[in-house]
């Protein structure tokens, strides 16, 4: 264990050490002209299903440790052992309980000094508050932790068969959903350890995105508010791919809500400019969220492969298509 863990912190020296002379110019995009593979729906779909199965992965529950196995795994077969990273550690609980939390870390194409995060949380949460019964009951979570790991998972798979022009590091948050209503102080687990504590100092991609419910049927992403704060140049090119391909009916061109998530964390401790797609309603009144946010209702019956599809798409031309890069 203690080889591995140094084999670990080794790789990402040499990876980090050059990746720290980042700047807002680097925030420009245009077309390439390069081929951008195909994001495959159905093996996004796929990947949702093979999280539902473990059950619940709300920290200390049999399924978040069968899950925690899967993502390392099938991260390793794709992006190779020694380029996928665990970061256990442990955080207070409600009731005295220790929790033990893991964010999971890998890189691809870790000869480029030139790196970008996508991230997402993996977690799902202890309670279903917003159901009419079993309320103390954990969820599945299809929709909200799911997507969002299923479609880091399908780019990590195209990422081994189509090697990304630019370092692509995909970090999956534990403990995201921990938090009871009204207590922001035990959300965001993950990401506020990863930041606090960075595999090693220094670290400064030229940005990052949050993925966080992006499956569900009939979603809608509106320009989140703290992402046009953040990095407006990167979600307005996101957006502009959007409608490019036809996906306008997902991602419309308003700003949305201001909503607090990983990526506030992200960019207040280390400073690197992240943003949110995250489906939330446009309108003032009534839910902030999906019908079927923090309820039982989140589960395969709420996925739609066209919504994965039209994230993943979209991602894709980003990373493949749209980045200036260099060595």
């Amino acid at each position: 264990m203690i080889k591995c863990r140094c084999l670990a912190i080794a790789f990402f020296v040499a990876l980090i050490a050059v990746s720290c002379s980042q700047d807002n110019s680097r925030l420009n995009f245009e077309k390439q002209g390069r081929e951008v593979p195909s994001f495959n729906d159905d093996s996004a779909y796929h990947f949702v299903e093979r999280q539902i199965a473990f059950g619940p992965r709300n920290p200390g529950s049999e399924g978040h440790q069968k899950a925690k196995q899967y993502f390392l795994e099938k991260l390793r077969s794709y992006a190779g052992q020694q380029s996928v990273y665990p970061q256990e550690f442990t955080a207070e609980g409600y009731d005295g309980d220790t929790l033990a939390l893991t964010n999971i870390i890998a890189a691809f194409n870790t000869q480029s000094s030139d790196r970008i995060m996508l991230c997402a949380h993996w977690d799902t949460r202890p309670r279903a508050d917003k159901a009419s019964e079993n309320i103390d009951k954990p969820i599945l979570g299809a929709d909200d932790g799911g997507s969002g790991v299923a479609i880091l998972l399908e780019l990590a798979r195209l990422f081994e068969q189509h090697p990304p022009p630019i370092g692509v590091d995909i970090v999956l948050f534990d403990g995201e959903d921990y938090g009871k209503e009204d207590d922001l102080s035990k959300y965001f687990l993950g990401s506020r350890h990863w930041s606090n504590n960075p595999p090693v100092k220094g670290y400064s991609p030229r940005f990052g995105i949050l993925l966080d419910m992006v499956g569900g049927q009939d979603a809608q992403f509106p320009k989140e508010g703290n992402s046009m704060l953040f990095a407006p140049a990167l979600v307005n090119e996101l957006w502009t791919i959007a409608d490019e391909k036809g996906y306008n009916n997902l991602f419309p061109d308003e700003e949305g809500r201001t909503i607090s998530d990983d990526h506030v964390i992200i960019n207040k401790v280390l400073g690197i400019p992240t943003i949110d797609i995250i489906r939330h309603n446009l309108t003032q009144s009534g839910s902030q969220f999906a019908p079927y946010w923090h309820t039982h209702r989140d589960n395969m019956a709420i996925i739609s492969k066209e919504t994965l599809g039209g994230v993943g798409n979209v991602m894709a031309e980003l990373i493949y298509n749209r980045i200036n890069h260099s060595n």
